[in-house]
C-alpha cells in the first residue's frame, strides 16, 4: 500500500489472533535495499568465484607436487637400481678376490633388492608408494653395510696373503743369496778345473783356477760371513765365508785382503784382490766351494745356483 506522501505501507496480520504488524518506508529506503541487495548478491559471487579459482590453483598446485614427488621417486628408484647394479658387481668381484686368495668359502648373501624377469635390477613403476620405494632404498643400505663388510674381511685377507707371499719371497731371496751363484773374478775362464791333474804336479785340485790379473777386484760370490781371513800356507793369503746353509766359498792366493774375520758381507761385495801368494806359479784366484765340510765342483756355481740345487729348494 501507498500513500500521498510517496510512502509505502506494509501490513503483516497473524494468522491466528489480532496482532498486526506494519512496516513502513519510502522509495528512498526501497532503492538503498536494493542496491544493497545488489552489493550482497555481487559480493557473494566474487566470493564463490575467488574460492573457485583458489581452489582451480590450488587443485593445480597439488597436481603439480604430486608430478614432481612422482619424478623424485622415479629418480630415487633409478638410483637405486643403478646402486643394486654396483653392488652387485662389488659382490662377484668380492667373490673372485675370495677364490684368488683361498677364502673360507662362505658364499657371499646375494642382494636382496628386486629384479625382473632377466636377474636385473627392476624398473620402477609409476604407481608405487613412497613405503614401497623407501623399503627398497632401505635393502639397499644393508646390502651396502654386508658387502662393505665382506669387502673388509677380503682386504684384511689379500694383506695377510701378499705379506706371507712376501715373508716367502724374501725368505726364498735370502736362501738364494747365501748360495754360491757368481763368478768372484767377474768374466774371465777357467784355466784349471776341478779334479785331478798332474800340471804344475799330480794332486786332487779340490777347486778351480780363474785366470783373473794380478790386482784385479775379487767379490763374494754369496752373502754370508766372513770366518777366515789371512795368509795360510800353500793356499797364500786366503779369505773364507761361512754362508750359514752348508756352503762356505774359498779364496786363494790373494795379494790383498779387504775384509776382517767375524765381518758379514753381501753378495757381490768386494773383498780382495787378485794375487799369486802362497804356492802358486803366476797370479790367478784359486777358488774353492765348501759344502758341509767337502770340497764339491765350483763349476756349476759360476753362472747361477744350480738346477739340482734350486729343485731341492722346492
Amino acid at each position: 500500500m501507498t500513500n500521498q506522501d510517496g510512502r509505502y505501507l506494509v501490513k503483516i496480520v497473524a494468522p491466528v489472533g489480532y496482532r498486526v504488524w506494519r512496516l513502513e518506508f519510502t522509495k528512498r529506503h526501497l532503492v538503498a535495499f536494493i542496491v544493497i541487495s545488489i552489493f550482497a548478491v555481487a559480493g557473494i559471487a566474487g566470493s564463490g568465484v575467488w574460492t573457485y579459482r583458489h581452489a582451480e590453483l590450488r587443485l593445480s598446485e597439488l597436481r603439480s607436487q604430486a608430478q614432481d614427488q612422482k619424478d623424485q621417486l622415479h629418480q630415487i628408484d633409478a638410483r637405486a637400481a643403478e646402486l643394486d647394479s654396483e653392488l652387485r658387481a662389488l659382490e662377484k668381484q668380492n667373490d673372485e678376490i675370495g677364490k684368488m686368495f683361498g677364502s673360507n668359502g662362505r658364499a657371499p648373501a646375494k642382494s636382496t633388492a628386486r629384479t625382473d624377469a632377466r636377474g636385473g635390477p627392476e624398473s620402477y613403476s609409476p604407481n608405487e608408494s613412497f613405503e614401497t620405494v623407501a623399503a627398497r632404498v632401505e635393502r639397499l643400505r644393508a646390502d651396502s653395510r654386508r658387502v662393505r663388510a665382506d669387502g673388509d674381511r677380503l682386504r684384511r685377507l689379500a694383506m695377510h696373503v701378499l705379506n706371507v707371499h712376501r715373508l716367502e719371497d724374501l725368505a726364498r731371496a735370502r736362501v738364494l743369496a747365501a748360495i754360491p751363484s757368481i763368478n768372484p773374478a767377474g768374466d774371465v775362464g777357467i784355466r784349471s778345473p776341478y779334479g785331478w791333474r798332474v800340471d804344475p804336479w799330480p794332486e786332487f785340485h779340490a777347486g778351480v783356477d780363474l785366470a783373473a790379473d794380478y790386482g784385479d777386484p775379487v767379490v763374494a760370490s754369496a752373502a754370508g760371513t766372513v770366518v777366515f781371513a789371512q795368509y795360510d800356507g800353500g793356499f797364500g793369503n786366503r779369505v773364507a765365508i761361512d754362508h750359514g746353509n752348508g756352503y762356505q766359498t774359498w779364496y786363494c792366493h790373494l795379494s790383498r785382503i779387504d775384509v776382517s774375520a767375524g765381518e758379514y758381507v753381501r753378495k757381490a761385495q768386494h773383498i780382495a784382490l787378485v794375487g799369486s801368494t802362497g804356492e802358486s806359479t803366476g797370479p790367478h784366484l784359486h777358488y774353492q766351494v765348501m759344502l758341509d765340510g767337502k770340497p764339491v765342483d765350483p763349476t756349476p756355481y759360476l753362472t747361477g745356483v744350480p738346477d739340482k740345487v734350486l729343485a731341492s729348494l722346492h
